[in-house]
């Protein structure tokens, strides 16, 4: 075990991307400080308060910062964070020795915490850029498997038995349709969440007298975020909205390795991973062909899952400023954008590759010799002589054909309280899963619809 997995060697790319590392890592969070500064100092200078040719200076110091944060003094500016408690000092020092005679209107009427927020910001803008594109391929590759295995009957289950027909299409769409919610979450999201946070000791921003507005939304324009109606130094709601927009989209892949976990057992068989020489093998048993995407998957979403209360306390924020919940927000915000994308990822894998068996699906289905089709012939007895005698009687007639191993359409054929309504044509049409689907088709269709229309217009 590693102390920390998201940036383990061996771990790293199973718990988490590396696109996503790079966005969330220290050097990115770096240059996004350095580029609200160079930002901060340019919306200064159009409201007449920072001297252009310092803001020039400015961006221009920390343009080298963006291009380049390694070239930070970075033993440095760890020495002075764990003095201050913060980098941003430590930040602002390199970055007015870089600008020269400017650099003393580096960070101009800010505090700490409207640098490191707003830097925040454009991290998780870029990771929900990342979030997306895998959530889009992943839709996409489940509308594939919708569309192709539409009409391909399998056994429907609940509580683990078999209940219903439906299609494997069926499935794929009821995986499917929950990522065009989070797809359009996420629209929904990105006003809210993407805005500047520029407030000063208290969110007064009395430092800069009546300018204080002009240049809050200056400095959103520069950076491409919008400007809020008031700051937000301890109203964290749009930052917990976006961890818990994550937890849902954890919550839905788990859903998908679950069942895949499922499908993959030896007496199941109906569906699997892709494959390739060692994945998922065993040190002991040759044979093993173990869920390994999906058990990662599930791992990574509980871990989302837990790291939520901690975002969800960290709202409890005291007065104008914390005393620590804002800091508590760095251990799981990251965590939880890195495990998200992880298991995207793993989901993106599994599903693009998936294999199916469509020969097994049909013989599990025929498994417990037509007793899947209990309430078809239920529902058309019910027709002539009543909902709750025809239950009895195919209730009766289950048991009866369970305990003897023999069909239940046979059980039913030689029952006179059901030759008396169906011959044994009728009742054969009756015993076909296939006729049996309901709305299934109907939802797949309905899906690939939304995912043409929407999303995906090539689907």
């Amino acid at each position: 075990m590693t102390l920390g997995v998201l940036s383990s060697t061996l771990f790293g790319d199973m718990f988490g991307t590396a696109a996503m590392r790079a966005a969330f890592g220290e050097l990115a969070f770096l240059a996004r400080c350095a580029e609200v500064e160079a930002a901060l100092a340019r919306a200064q200078a159009r409201a007449g308060i920072v001297p252009t040719d310092a803001a020039a200076a400015i961006s221009q110091a920390a343009a080298s910062v963006i291009e380049q944060p390694q070239s930070l003094d970075l033993g440095r500016l760890k020495r002075e964070t764990e003095t201050v408690g913060y980098p941003i000092l430590p930040l602002v020092r390199q970055l007015a020795e870089r600008a020269g005679e400017a650099g003393r209107w580096v960070h101009w009427g800010a505090t700490t915490q409207d640098i490191m927020d707003t830097a925040a910001v454009l991290q998780i803008r870029a990771g929900l850029e990342l979030i997306e594109a895998d959530l889009t391929a992943l839709r996409g590759h489940l509308a594939a498997l919708a569309r192709r295995w539409r009409d391909t009957p399998m056994a429907g289950r609940t509580h683990l038995q078999h209940a219903l027909p439906i299609t494997f299409g069926y499935k794929c769409a009821v995986w499917a349709s929950p990522l065009l919610d989070h797809l359009e979450r996420l629209a929904e999201l990105r006003p809210r969440l993407l805005r500047v946070q520029f407030g000063g000791a208290v969110g007064t921003l009395a430092s800069l007298g009546d300018k204080g507005r002009a240049v809050t939304e200056a400095l959103a324009g520069e950076l491409g975020l919008a400007a809020p109606l008031a700051p937000w130094h301890v109203s964290r709601e749009r930052l917990v909205e976006t961890a818990a927009f994550l937890g849902l989209v954890c919550g839905s892949l788990a859903k998908l390795a679950t069942d895949v976990i499922l499908l993959m057992q030896s007496e199941i068989g109906e569906a699997f991973e892709p494959h390739a020489t060692g994945r998922g093998g065993s040190s002991t048993m040759p044979q093993k062909r173990n869920p390994i995407a999906s058990e990662y998957i599930i791992a990574a979403a509980r871990g989302v899952h837990a790291l939520l209360p901690l975002l969800f306390a960290a709202m409890a924020q005291d007065q104008e400023r914390a005393t620590g919940p804002w800091q508590s927000e760095q251990l799981a915000l990251p965590q939880i954008f890195l495990l998200t994308a992880g298991a995207l990822a793993h989901g993106v894998t599994l599903v693009r590759g998936m294999s199916v068996d469509a020969s097994r699906m049909r013989a599990n289905l025929a498994a417990t010799q037509g007793l899947i089709m209990a309430e078809a012939f239920m529902m058309a007895l019910a027709e002539r002589i009543g909902r709750d005698a025809a239950h009895h009687l195919v209730e009766k007639a289950s048991n009866a054909a369970r305990a003897a191993g023999r069909p239940l359409v046979d059980v039913l054929a030689a029952d006179p309280a059901v030759a008396e309504h169906f011959d044994g044509a009728e009742l054969a049409r009756l015993a076909d899963p296939a006729r049996y689907l309901g709305e299934a088709l109907a939802v797949v269709d309905r899906v690939l619809a939304v995912v043409r229309e929407r999303l995906q217009p090539e689907v």
